[in-house]
């Protein structure tokens, strides 16, 4: 299992939110790149990069941290957060994002997402499936839909997509364990999927359980910035 740590932006600084409230708002540094650094010399490989501002404005933001973090370190970004136009994902690709995730889009504009799908391919191309009591939230979970979850990413399986990353909005940030029954549907109703996991990671045991499940990877946030788990911990999980 993959170990994806998350840098959350707001202002060009590292944050995180507690169930994407904007309002309980906690910085944990001024320098996003330092954090970067810091995964990189534990050993991790990856990093989940998310653009608060560019969800809310629906644009990219933030783009200046992801060339920054990209030209400094090797680690592999996905981002996300605000990609809603071909220049969007144009720009986070030419600043060094090697995977873009789309959640808003694939649920507002489906053509247009697709079509990211079909000229960039399914390894570049991630689906947000951020979930609220198991029907699809987007615009930086600001917005509800009746669309079921489960129901959407097989819909985009058949479309080619490889790799999902689903968070349940219920349990962000508050360190009180991960959906594991959100995951182990979409595994039972897909197959195959790459399935990443995100949101509610408290501690070591939680991770033990989502590799004994075979998710693909599992992004871990404020358990890292809290000190509920450490970076050295971590390595056990390295490839």
């Amino acid at each position: 299992m993959h170990i994806i740590p998350a840098i959350d932006l707001i202002e060009g600084k590292a944050v995180r939110l507690t169930q994407g409230d904007y309002s309980q708002k906690k910085e944990y540094n001024a320098r996003p790149l330092e954090v970067a650094q810091q995964f990189e010399d534990a050993g991790l490989t990856r990093l989940h990069l998310v653009d608060l501002d560019g969800a809310k404005e629906k644009r990219v933001v933030n783009w200046k941290v992801l060339e920054l973090i990209a030209s400094k370190t090797r680690l592999h970004i996905d981002f996300g957060g605000g990609v809603q136009s071909d220049d969007d994902l144009r720009i986070v690709f030419e600043c060094g994002a090697k995977q873009v995730t789309g959640g808003s889009i694939a649920v507002k504009k489906p053509d247009v997402f697709e079509r990211w799908l079909s000229q960039h391919g399914p390894e570049k191309i991630i689906l947000g499936a951020d979930a609220k009591n198991e029907k699809i939230a987007v615009s930086g979970w600001e917005e509800s839909t009746e669309v079921w979850v489960y129901d959407f990413v097989a819909g985009y399986v058949e479309k080619g997509i490889r790799y999902v990353i689903s968070t349940d909005v219920a349990k962000d940030g508050l360190l009180q364990g991960p959906s594991f029954e959100l995951y182990r549907n979409l595994q039972e109703q897909c197959p195959g999927l790459n399935i990443i996991a995100s949101g509610g990671v408290s501690n070591m045991q939680d991770l033990e359980v989502l590799a004994d499940m075979n998710v693909f990877g599992t992004i871990v946030g404020k358990a890292i910035y809290e000190g509920r788990v450490t970076l050295k911990e971590l390595s056990k999980f390295l490839k």
